[in-house]
């Protein structure tokens, strides 16, 4: 494989060629540098911590012991069980949105890629859920089996390239989850946009959160969602719908962007005060990034909220 930048626009990846290579992409970008960290001068040290090496289970990294000094350490004490991950994916029409980079949908599919990746590389049993419109509607069960990323992945590019049509919500498949995991706890990771007209999915996320679920959301928008770049009367047409609408956007532009930042507050709102995980990412951030805020944001979990 080429050399390639510490960090990777959208575009760039989105040129990369097939799912399983950009997943791979994304994972080294999340960890570069994690070879050729040092200490400079600190003389902190680590009884119960040894450094990271290759073949280390990358779960057991620490963290904030990183943020400290600058370097990556395996918590030699710390063993957790198999964890069972249920990665859903909305390929709702509105996800198929783009201002002119990659698509939301694109990006939540190679978000959920990537950490499908890492997580069957860590020996966990990792199940896909796609939802959107009936068509496109998938169900891949949770394994662990190397050959299942395989299997995995060519149904995410298949819901990927389908996708984007359609008007339903992740909300009935997570309600599939909550009926399939009643009697063992998951981590469940959703790559959404949370367009919802009766905000449902919030509803089911605090509920599977209050069952004692592990739940992550990565929100998933496209830049001009939150800028409305336009400019010149302009005809908008709705994604889940057919309705059409010609406007001067610099009419309405103040009032969709207080719209917006309300609706942005009340996600994250509601999502933090369940003690679910909120990640708010564009469609212009570095994958790795991306991935990185969720493996940091779940090395900060105490016992009592990991998944088992």
């Amino acid at each position: 494989m080429p050399t390639l930048p510490e960090r990777i626009d959208p575009a760039q990846l989105a040129r990369l060629g097939s799912l399983p290579i950009k997943a791979r992409v994304i994972v080294e970008g999340a960890l570069s540098g994690m070879h050729r960290a040092r200490l400079h001068g600190s003389s902190v040290e680590f009884a119960e911590h040894k450094e990271y090496s290759p073949g280390d289970e990358l779960r057991h990294v620490d963290w904030k012991a990183y943020a400290k000094v600058d370097r990556y350490y395996v918590k030699q004490f710390e063993q957790e069980s198999q964890l069972t991950i249920y990665l859903v994916l909305d390929a709702s029409a509105s996800m198929g949105f783009s201002g002119g980079g990659m698509s939301k949908l694109e990006y939540a599919g190679i978000s959920l890629a990537a950490l499908a990746y890492l997580a069957i590389q860590q020996q966990d049993k990792v199940g896909l859920v796609a939802s959107g419109d009936k068509a496109i509607e998938t169900m891949v069960p949770p394994r662990a089996r190397t050959t299942h990323l395989h299997d995995l992945l060519s149904v995410l590019d298949t819901v990927m390239t389908r996708g984007g049509t359609g008007d339903e919500t992740p909300a009935t498949a997570l309600k599939r989850i909550a009926e399939l995991t009643r009697r063992r706890r998951a981590l469940i990771i959703v790559a959404t946009d949370l367009f919802d007209a009766d905000d449902e999915t919030l509803s089911v996320l605090t509920a599977l959160r209050a069952q004692r679920h592990d739940v992550s959301v990565l929100h998933i928008l496209d830049p001009h969602e939150l800028s409305f770049p336009y400019d010149g009367l302009t005809q908008f047409e709705a994604l889940e719908s057919t309705n059409k609408m010609l406007v001067n956007p610099n009419a309405i532009k103040r009032e969709y962007i207080e719209r917006m930042q309300a609706f942005l507050t009340k996600c994250r709102g509601t999502m933090t005060a369940a003690g679910v995980d909120y990640h708010l990412a564009t469609t212009d951030t570095a994958l790795e990034k991306t991935l990185l805020d969720v493996l940091v944001a779940r090395s900060k979990l105490g016992p009592g909220r990991r998944a088992s």
